[in-house]
This record gives C-alpha cells, structure tokens and sequence, in this order.
C-alpha cells in the first residue's frame, strides 16, 4: 500500500510538472508569445497546389541552349487565366529570363530539373523594384511573385542564377572604380517577392544568383524550410549575393537551411538615409526565427542592415557556423536612424572571425545634407549557450552616435585570439558563466 501511494505521489508530480512545461508558453525575446505558427513546419504537398501545369506540355521545350521566357510566361498566365494551379519545372535545364507569377499560382522544381537565369541581362526588363533600402526601377528577378498571397516554391530541382558574367562584370567594373556602387553593374536577383503574404520556400536549391539571392519586401508570415543557397565565395566571388534579405516582413521562419554565400547569409533590412524613418516605403522586421541551420562561408550569419532602420524580435538558435566573418554584425550607418533591439543569438556552435560586431557602416555614407548624424541604438541583446573559435569575441566599437544597452551574454565558451571586452561600450552589459580563452569575465 505504501508503494502504491509513493507511485501515485511521483505519478501527481510528473504530471504536473509535464503541464507545467506545455503551459509554459515560448516567447520572444520581449515577452510576447510565439505563435503556433512558428512550431508547423508541415511541407506544401503538390497535389495540394491545385491543377498541375507542366510547361512542356504547353509549348516548352526540354532544350538547355534556348531562351523560353516567353513560352513559360505563357504558361504561368494560362494557369491564372484558368483560375490558378502549380506550374511544373520537368527533369532538364530550362533557360529563361525574368518570369512573373500571378495570384494562385506556384512553381515547383522536380527533382532533377533546373530553372536557369539567362547571362543576359537585357531579359530583365527595368520595372519598379526595391534594392538596397530604396524603391527604384531596377531589374527584376529570375522568379518574381508581386502581391501572390500563398505562392510557394516546392520540389527538390534547382533554380539556378547563372550569375557568372555578372560577376566577372561587376569586378571589372570594381577595378575601373574602386568606389562603384553595387547598382553600377546590370543584374538581377534570383527570387524576389513583393507584398506577399502566406509564402513557403521549401526543398529547393538556389544557387548561383546575381545579385541577392532570396529577397521579401513588405510580406507576412513567411517560412523556409531545408534550403540549400549557394554563391562562389573564393576562387570566383559571388558579389552581393546575400542568401535571404528580409525587407520590412512580420512573422518569418528560417528552419534547417544551408547558407554560403559571398555576403551576408541573412540580413534583415528596411531603409537607409538621415529621413528613412519618415519613408512610408520602409518599414520594421518584426518576429523573425532562425533556426537549425548550417552557416558556411559568408560575411555574417545574421546581419542587421546595411539599409535597416527597426528590426524586434529576433531569435537565432540551434545553429552550426562555419567560416563565417562574423555570427552577429548590427551595422550601424552613420547616416541612418536605426534601432535593433530584442535580438536573442542561442545555442551556436562553430567558427568565426568575429563573435559579436557592432561599428560602424561607412560605404556609400551620404547624410543628404542633414546637418547632424542621427543616432542609433541596440538595446535587448542576448548571446546564450554559445561554443565558439573566433579571431576576435568582442568586437564592439566606441561608437559616439551609437547607445547601446542591457547585452547579457551567458553560458559562453570561445577561444579568441583577441580578448579584450571593454564592458563600458555598453549600459547595463551582465557577463553570467562566460569564459574566454579559459579565463572567466568577471
């Protein structure tokens, strides 16, 4: 009797303590819950998109040498005209120009098959477009979705950029003008979505873009799930080849994804300028997720800016880096007003030349006359659970128009070959278990 009343007070105790645990809600890094949105990382099946349009039944041909913009548009409109479905990528390498995907419509890539981006660029007609924190006419992408609320991109083929002789022309270009813009050498991005909301990414490979490589402006509740985003970042170099820019979206999820590219792996943007914050065409990133994914060669893991004036609610978790220059870089323009506040960096592991970067961003700096620079702040930032190699740990800057506050970092270990952690660039900075080449900051 004594056993069975010892098992049902153990059985009353794990019990609750089991409710105890699913009742504790998950949060932001502010306190707010996490939506169950975030914990459905459910794959799009294809019989589920509707009727299935596979190009080459409608006039497109399986030849890798002909430009078929025109023929796959074709396609893509036949689709909508009829009340939409998924346009079909078959088994072959199939060349085109900038396509443009109606509302009820979503491609799929078939395993392998290969959507490839034309080296020419003239099959990029100038339309308005978004880049670099500003709305402008500029050359669309090789996939553009415009206002597709739940368009998708499925299967496990490629889409691949085909963005060699950009590059070879940018870095011609750079060597004519050491001080050229990146919107000096004609090129396009690889996908580029606009005002959408409800998109999934899932399966593909997206190699070998133009320019950037997956690109949101102004679009809600996005999820990536197990992408592979390559661009060269050696013998030849990829330039501006970020692997996911998020411009001014609310609810993104990045989940189990493989990032090296030649820039920054995920950038969270929003504008630039001294009045960027007074544009109604830029905007915040709000509740962003990153999660198991595998970071190799690239300029940061996770970078706030260049072109970025509000980004809350940031989690990184359960990743790997590799060869990264930096795991956490807040890039703060002299001539842009920016907060970055809320921001949690968790349980990584890897290599990097820098842990946390923090100075500031002068290419291109133009204060368009404002006759003070604005100021810019980071506030909220937790780096947790952290193993780390790295060059430099600390890499903070005393930055005169840059207030940072309340960083804690915890449960820590790095190996650095420069160690200095200067704790007063920072207001209300808390060290908890952080140990740096075997020593413990106190």
């Amino acid at each position: 009797m004594k056993n069975i009343f010892s098992l049902l007070i153990c059985l009353i105790g794990f019990s609750q303590m089991t409710f105890s645990q699913k009742s504790k809600a998950e949060t932001f890094p502010d306190g707010t819950a996490i939506s169950k949105w975030f914990k459905d990382y459910s794959k799009i099946k294809l019989e589920k998109l509707g009727k299935q349009y596979v190009v080459t039944n409608y006039g497109v041909n399986n030849d890798s040498t002909k430009i078929q913009t025109a023929a796959i548009q074709a396609v893509i409109d036949k689709a909508s005209a009829n009340g939409g479905g998924v346009i079909i990528i078959p088994k072959g390498v199939f060349l085109s120009g900038a396509l443009f995907f109606k509302p009820k419509t979503s491609l799929h890539v078939s395993e392998g098959a290969t959507l490839k981006g034309s080296d020419d660029i003239s099959n990029f007609p100038i339309m308005p477009s978004r880049m670099e924190g500003q709305n402008l006419d500029y050359f669309p992408a090789l996939v553009n979705a415009y206002g597709v609320d739940d368009f998708s991109i499925t299967g496990k083929g490629t889409i691949n950029g085909n963005g060699y002789k950009y590059y070879e022309a940018f870095w011609a270009r750079r060597k004519e003008n050491p001080k050229c813009t990146n919107l000096e050498v004609s090129r396009p991005r690889l996908v580029f979505v606009w005002n959408s909301n409800n998109v999934q990414f899932q399966d593909v490979k997206l190699i070998n873009s133009g320019f950037w490589t997956n690109h949101f402006y102004k679009c809600n509740n996005v999820k990536l799930i197990d992408l592979y985003i390559f661009s060269p970042g050696k013998e030849i170099k990829a330039p501006s080849t970020d692997a996911i820019d998020v411009d001014i979206c609310t609810n993104v999820l990045i989940k189990g994804c493989y990032m090296s590219v030649n820039d920054d792996a995920i950038a969270l943007k929003g504008g630039k300028g001294p009045y960027a914050d007074k544009d109604p065409n830029n905007g915040a990133n709000n509740n962003i997720i990153i999660e198991d994914c595998h970071f190799g060669f690239c300029h940061s893991a996770l970078t706030n800016g260049s072109e970025s004036i509000h980004n809350r609610n940031v989690i990184m978790r359960n990743c790997k880096i590799e060869e990264a220059s930096r795991l956490l870089w807040l890039k703060m323009r002299p001539d842009t007003p920016q907060l970055y506040e809320y921001i949690r960096v968790e349980n990584i592991k890897g290599d990097a030349k820098t842990g946390l970067a923090i100075f500031a961003w002068k290419q291109f700096f133009d204060l368009k006359g404002r006759p003070d620079i604005p100021l810019s702040y980071g506030d909220h930032v937790t780096l947790k659970n952290i193993d780390l190699k790295c060059d430099t740990f600390y890499g903070v800057e005393n930055d005169p128009n840059v207030r940072l506050s309340n960083f804690t970092f915890e449960n820590i270990k790095v190996e650095s070959k420069k160690d200095n952690i200067d704790k007063s660039l920072i207001k209300g900075v808390t060290f908890k278990n952080v140990v740096v080449n075997n020593k413990k900051v106190e």
